[in-house]
């Protein structure tokens, strides 16, 4: 038996009421929380509802893909001025300058080469979109993300050496075990490097990120259904 259809603008009311409840359950204003809709390679047609109810901020993962879908005059007047951009997925150095450039933020900063390239093309932009540095919190070898144990040093690097400004972590936990303590370690790091921002929390485990001071959970199947 085939699944129902889902229905992307119900499905995007459903999940920004559960991030309310989340946030509130956890003595935070549902505003601190910005749902990221995950619009990897999904069709126009899912995202347009999205749109319509009033989503403005989504996460890709490679930027050839976002330009191709979001560069479309008729696409972006359909989003109008309010869009937000993330790259959520991982940043090859040859493509820096252009996500630079593309997006608003870039939630995958995680090794020195890539740390150069970007500040690079910063600074040949003269602007920066928001940097989120990403940490490997499972230390999984499969996974991009700098080591919790490098973490430390490795931001110090970046605003240090390459004039960078981050403003927040991100991570991916290992998906065979409970997120909770990857998401309190992420804060931990941030906490003590004077970062605000926390990217963590997907479709399955968003409110438990949010109750360990996620401030912007990336949900995709949630909102849109299965790719």
């Amino acid at each position: 038996m085939s699944e129902s259809p889902v229905d992307p603008a119900a499905a995007h009311a459903a999940v920004l009421s559960r991030i309310a409840a989340a946030a509130r359950a956890a003595g935070r204003a549902p505003a601190d929380v910005t749902l990221v809709a995950v619009s990897k390679q999904q069709p126009w047609g899912k995202i347009a509802p999205v749109l319509a109810a009033g989503q403005r901020v989504f996460g890709e993962n490679r930027v050839q893909e976002a330009q191709s879908r979001w560069d479309e005059p008729a696409h972006r007047d359909a989003a109008g001025p309010g869009l937000r951009l993330r790259l959520i997925g991982p940043l090859q150095t040859n493509k820096a300058k252009d996500a630079v450039a593309f997006f608003d933020a870039i939630e995958t900063l995680d090794r020195e080469r890539l740390a150069r390239a970007i500040a690079g093309a910063v600074q040949a932009r003269g602007a920066s979109p928001e940097l989120f540095i990403q940490v490997n919190t499972g230390e999984e070898a499969q996974k991009a993300g700098v080591a919790p144990a490098a973490a430390d040093a490795f931001i110090a690097d970046c605003r240090r050496i390459f004039g960078l400004a981050p403003v927040g972590l991100m991570c991916i936990p290992p998906a065979d075990e409970p997120p909770g303590p990857h998401f309190a370690l992420l804060a931990k790091i941030a906490a003590r490097n004077g970062l605000a921002g926390l990217s963590m929390g997907m479709s399955g485990d968003f409110e438990t990120a949010i109750r360990f001071g996620a401030t912007h959970v990336r949900v995709g199947s949630a909102v849109f259904g299965a790719r």
